[in-house]
């Protein structure tokens, strides 16, 4: 029953995956619509068409192969400038493809501006970025809700358990503990005081604490808490340098101070600020992942061929996605609750992921089309301050080299991840 349950409910993400895809042009689409742009096509999907219908000046419908989707915004591709001679290999390149978008371009598209690298700076960029911002939208919302009806378990600066010794490296699970050494225990901190000054500084918050402590390395803490109403001083103690999470890369241990304390946690609810915060926090780690993406997928690679198991903290395909969402649903242990609140923020997280790596400056995503129109608006800029000639419209077609290798990586990490999701899937419960 849980595998049916899974299995069902992976297809329902894949569904909303492919829904957020949707959304994503059609955050591409408007903005060009309401420009005057001319829209050819709206898809969903790729490879063979499915079902297609006209509406207007524009064909709306679905491809075979749903792992993505795509707008056509006719006059990507500015004229190619006069020049003699065949030129380079790079110039044929680009006019072959520049012909090839023209030959649907007629006298009337040129004559009413109806082209793309015809519009003003800002509207193209408010073009581009239409997209990635429908999915940064759909994730605040996704994450408003959760946080709004549910809300989000946060850690206290009240202690819930003292840890009674130091784990060190390389120590196998279950060690006994016979003599408490942590900085915790030697100070006589207890389960439910409220830590409210960490050398000298008012602690306002957990995550306060927390930064102060690992800043700490190996130094003296002087710790006061409130027990009982009352404020108490507690014995001064070294905290000891451990292996921690980094809090921008999860799967990266750093050394930094630690204490010794396990931190009570409580529900609280947030509006759009609170919302604003978590996204943020989200979108430093997510960059640094995106980052990091050539090795990690290489590291997944490598852990399939050696056999060894997935690191939770790797890159999943919309496979791996959608699978790990079903396993949320079919799990026993989760009340359904939970499961929905889980479910909504996974999908939240893949939306605000690919908002992010769609701004990453390189064709063909939307940032490389973005930095594209800044280039262009900076040397035009540039030319009228210092009185020369105008440069002219950038042509985005000499990056198609660029957006080919791009694409071509993209295809064999999607591919390569995909393989790894079937194969060895990462292992959540």
């Amino acid at each position: 029953m849980n595998a049916l349950v899974t299995v069902v409910f992976a297809v329902v993400f894949f569904g909303c995956i492919l829904l957020s895809i949707a959304l994503h042009e059609i955050g591409h689409m408007l903005p060009a619509k309401r420009f005057g742009v001319r829209v050819p096509q709206y898809f969903v999907g790729f490879g063979p068409t499915m079902w297609s219908t006209v509406r207007g000046e524009t064909e709306y419908g679905v491809k075979g192969i749903p792992l993505g989707g795509f707008v056509r915004l006719l006059g990507m591709y500015p004229p190619g400038q006069k020049r003699t001679g065949e030129g380079n290999r790079l110039t044929r390149f680009a006019d072959g493809a520049r012909a090839y978008e023209w030959e649907e371009i007629t006298p009337d598209d040129v004559a009413n501006e109806r082209l793309l690298y015809q519009k003003k700076t800002w509207q193209k960029l408010i073009v581009m970025a239409g997209g990635p911002m429908m999915n940064v939208l759909i994730a605040f919302v996704l994450f408003w809700a959760i946080l709004g009806l549910h809300g989000s378990y946060q850690a206290q600066p009240t202690v819930a358990q003292i840890q009674q010794c130091i784990v060190r490296e390389n120590q196998p699970a279950g060690t006994p503990c016979f003599m408490p050494d942590t900085p915790a225990a030697a100070s006589g901190i207890r389960p439910g005081d409220t830590v409210v000054e960490f050398n000298g500084v008012p602690i306002n918050d957990y995550a306060q604490l927390q930064a102060l402590i690992r800043a700490n390395l190996d130094g003296e803490a002087r710790l006061v808490v409130e027990r009982a109403g009352q404020r108490v001083a507690l014995a001064p103690v070294h905290t000891v340098i451990s292996g921690v999470q980094d809090n921008l890369d999860p799967s990266k241990r750093i050394a930094a101070g630690w204490f010794g304390i396990t931190p009570t946690t409580v529900l609280v609810k947030g509006g759009p600020f609170e919302t604003v915060q978590q996204m943020w926090t989200m979108t430093t780690q997510s960059v640094v992942a995106i980052i990091q993406f050539p090795v990690k997928v290489y590291n997944v690679v490598a852990d399939l061929v050696q056999g060894k198991p997935r690191d939770i903290y790797g890159p999943l395909s919309i496979v791996g996605a959608s699978r790990a969402a079903g396993e949320v649903v079919a799990n026993d242990t989760i009340t359904v609750t939970d499961k929905l609140v889980l479910f909504g923020s996974l999908l939240a997280s893949v939306n605000l992921f690919l908002a992010l790596f769609n701004f990453v400056p390189l064709p063909p995503l939307d940032g490389g089309h973005i930095a594209g129109a800044l280039w262009e608006s900076a040397r035009r800029g540039w030319a009228k301050l210092f009185r020369r000639p105008d440069p002219g419209h950038f042509d985005t077609a000499q990056l198609l080299p660029v957006a080919y290798a791009v694409m071509g990586f993209l295809i064999l990490s999607g591919g390569a991840l995909i393989v790894a999701d079937i194969v060895s899937p990462m292992q959540l419960f």
